[in-house]
């Protein structure tokens, strides 16, 4: 039995779709918050749904019960934050170190952990995600870290600025250095990968996609696959340390910690990592052939 924690989310249903694909029996873990319609769907995929909630110790261990796997996707943010009740030091660390404790205690044998790679600054969000990495090291549990960049779907997208239904694009810093976009999708099929792979055993991966390309040459790509040119505005990174320092909400301090790491770039070099564990790598280019002619 495999135990899905954030099976609601973006990367958490995409996880859930691949491992019900390949036959493996699922538990997800699900907030009386959560959407019952998207609960409806991983039903319909053959999960069994369980109630409970990172902050709540005992439905941790009840839903750890008879489960050999955990793969964990879940976070307070962005769209379940609430200051004080649930937020990166609440859910994503104390929470977390909770599952940690449960997974122990109930004999889980593998634990897969979403995190991202770490960042020159520190933000509440950064530091829960190296609070829980230690904590999982020193479990004694056998786990794969996953430390996917920047999402093609999320930072190349309206939400962050990346509008390219109306051809505008907001860049972070100088849009100079090199990012490794990648996929949701793609960081899914690592997750399940990494189940049944060697490799993946007590092992930290960053994941990047197929090319290191500067905001700036993904504004280019889009422009050329739509045939429109964009208008592009410029956020410094001074505006941005200014915003960390004055800052003073959890939420707003880890999204100007991101978006300072996205100023500086993070190239990652996967050919190593995609030998080990086989996985296609969707370009930049292929994202924007998809979403573009169903936006122009």
């Amino acid at each position: 039995m495999i135990l899905v924690v954030g099976a609601t989310g973006l990367l958490g249903s995409e996880i859930c779709g691949q491992l019900a694909a390949r036959g493996k029996r699922i538990r997800v873990l699900t907030r009386a918050a959560s959407d019952p319609a998207k609960a409806d769907r991983l039903r319909a995929l053959g999960a069994e749904v369980v109630s409970g909630d990172l902050r709540d110790a005992d439905s941790l261990s009840a839903a750890c019960q008879g489960v050999s796997t955990i793969v964990t996707t879940a976070s307070a943010m962005p769209f379940a934050y609430q200051p004080g009740a649930n937020s990166p030091q609440i859910t994503d660390r104390d929470g977390y170190l909770s599952l940690i404790a449960a997974a122990r205690d109930a004999g889980v044998q593998r634990f897969v952990y979403t995190s991202f790679p770490p960042v020159a600054v520190s933000f509440p969000l950064q530091d829960a995600k190296r609070a829980v990495e230690a904590g999982l090291r020193s479990s004694g549990l056998t786990y794969t870290i996953l430390q996917p960049t920047f999402f093609s779907e999320v930072w190349l997208s309206a939400a962050l600025g990346f509008d390219y239904v109306n051809r505008k694009a907001t860049i972070y810093g100088s849009g100079t250095n090199p990012i490794s976009w990648i996929s949701y999708r793609d960081v899914a099929q690592f997750a399940v990968a990494a189940l049944d792979n060697g490799a993946a055993l007590d092992a930290t991966l960053e994941l990047g996609g197929p090319e290191a390309l500067s905001p700036l040459e993904a504004v280019g790509i889009f422009e050329r696959v739509g045939g429109q040119p964009f208008e592009v505005s410029h956020v410094p990174v001074e505006a941005l340390q200014g915003q960390l320092a004055a800052a003073t909400d959890p939420m707003q301090q880890s999204f100007t910690g991101l978006m300072l790491a996205y100023a500086g770039g993070k190239a990652i070099d996967m050919r190593e990592t995609v030998k080990a564990l086989p996985v296609r790598l969707t370009s930049v280019e292929e994202y924007a052939r998809i979403v573009c002619p169903a936006a122009w």
